[in-house]
């Protein structure tokens, strides 16, 4: 019976989102309220505890998830705002006129850069923006951006999941890292086919995009692969992708080849200007990273804030590290971007408080959404429900292994929590089956990147960025085929090689 009420909140909103049709606001506070109230006369937690869980989980959602998203779409807002968006889109069709490339690029390249360098979320906002700016339209933007942005938050933001699941299961960075890039090899040469496919489905379309997509995937998974191999998880994402988008600008000029190219309009200090926000996030994500711990740590050093809270007898405490937190970064890349661009600071402002109001649902819908994974989590339901799944299985274990990662991402949104979650578990189980450990735990990884595609969390970003708010049930309808196959595809691996 504890089995079944720990999943009942995953099945109410499933329900409420995907058949119901509920807007996501409305399903996330039902859930919520169901989960309090198992949390309290099922698994029999203290009203304190439950509350002060809820806080927890409302300050994790506000910092860096919510005001990363927030960032993430108000520097988008800033080019709208210059103009300089149209810079950008004329540029995107330069390299390119044809759907594949652009969706390509825009969503397995540039997305995949973004989530290897600030993850949380900009990823799925930015380029869903950039895509409908291009003419595509919002549900294929936001479907199309999260079945993107899979494979690349193993890694992101620098190498954070991996680092984590090597911290909570004392295993080496490195055998990880390989170990998570070796699972994922299939889906870096599957993903890109299916995103080209959606891009463009015609038959006669096939034979180019298969070209594009498996040459852009062998390239990602050989240059992930050596990054993780002898650098660690910082850099496979960033480098994955930084080496997709030169192969696809590449190709992508071999296939126009014989169509008329579209002229740049811009010289190449506005073109400098257009790029200008992006390049600036990008910079100060790169210098406040692990891979400059000198300055990561200086800067961690002078503005710290922090919340204590007693949960269970153990005390949490929720630490802000501001001058390194990747929503301060969006800002200042955003706003000082904007300048340069030519916005005045008075309207910047006043563009600041209009992308707030903008997000106004998709606030009460993530912090619902994190607020109750968290009581979830403190309640023991997310943990009964790994258990249960990992002693009905027994030997083929293996198999459901990312399916247990899946599940953390469903439920908290982020596949460093889902590390946190079940990392020990999948460790634990792995020596009472026999399975080399850091085998079994990079596969909590590998299939939380599976579980991203339908978080609600994600799929709330990707309704603000296409302003499709209620449409959250739609989307989820649409990703979940891609997800389950991605999720069945990382079991049989990680069965076959355990």
């Amino acid at each position: 019976m504890e089995t079944l009420y720990a999943a009942l909140p995953i099945v109410i909103l499933i329900v409420l989102m995907g058949f119901l049709k509920v807007a996501g606001d409305k399903s996330s506070v039902i859930t919520l309220l169901v989960t309090v109230g198992l949390a309290l006369f099922a698994f029999h937690q203290p009203l304190a505890d439950t509350c002060n869980s809820f806080v927890y989980g409302m300050l994790k959602a506000l910092v860096p998830i919510l005001f990363i998203i927030l960032m993430a779409i108000y520097s988008y807002n800033v080019l709208l705002h210059t103009g300089k968006i149209e810079v950008l889109k004329q540029q995107f069709s330069a390299i390119s006129t044809d759907k594949s490339v652009q969706v390509l690029l825009i969503t397995w390249g540039f997305g995949g850069l973004l989530e290897g360098m600030a993850g949380f979320g900009t990823a799925v906002a930015i380029p869903a923006a950039i895509l409908i700016s291009l003419g595509f339209k919002p549900m294929f933007s936001a479907v199309v951006s999260l079945i993107a942005n899979s494979v690349a938050t193993a890694f992101g933001a620098v190498g954070v999941p991996v680092i984590v699941l090597a911290q909570e299961t004392g295993l080496e960075v490195i055998p990880l890292s390989t170990a998570v890039v070796l699972q994922l090899s299939v889906l870096m040469l599957l993903i890109p086919c299916v995103i080209t496919y959606l891009a463009d489905p015609r038959l006669k379309a096939l034979p180019k995009n298969l070209s594009l997509s498996l040459s852009v995937g062998v390239v990602s998974l050989a240059v992930q692969y050596l990054a993780a191999r002898y650098i660690g998880a910082e850099t496979p994402a960033i480098l994955g992708s930084l080496a997709s988008i030169v192969v696809i600008i590449l190709l992508g000029k071999f296939i126009d080849r014989k169509k008329e190219k579209v002229a740049m309009p811009y010289s190449g200090g506005e073109i400098l200007k257009a790029w200008m926000v992006y390049a600036l996030i990008m910079f100060l994500v790169i210098i406040t990273s692990p891979l400059f711990p000198g300055i990561k740590s200086a800067l961690q050093s002078v503005c710290t804030s922090s919340v204590r809270l007693m949960i269970g007898g153990q005390e949490k405490v929720y630490a802000i590290q501001w001058l390194t937190q990747g929503g301060v970064l969006l800002f200042i890349g955003s706003f000082v971007g904007g300048l340069v661009q030519g916005g005045k600071s008075k309207d910047l402002l006043v563009l600041l408080w209009k992308s707030v109001v903008q997000l106004r649902k998709t606030i009460v819908t993530v912090v619902c959404l994190v607020g109750f994974s968290s009581i979830m989590e403190t309640a023991g339901m997310i943990n009964h429900l790994a258990v249960a799944l990992s002693t009905a299985t027994g030997a083929l274990y293996p198999l459901f292994a990312p399916a247990i990662g899946a599940i953390g991402t469903f439920l908290t949104g982020s596949d460093t929590s889902a590390n946190i979650l079940f990392g020990k578990l999948q460790a634990g189980v792995a020596g009472h089956i026999g399975v080399d450990p850091t085998w079994l735990s990079a596969a909590n990884t590998a299939g939380a990147t599976g579980g991203k595609i339908i978080s609600p969390q994600s799929i709330a970003i990707a309704t603000s960025a296409c302003n499709q708010q209620g449409q959250e049930g739609n989307i989820l309808k649409s990703a979940v085929v891609y997800a389950l196959a991605y999720v069945v595809i990382t079991g049989v691996i990680v069965y076959v090689f355990a």
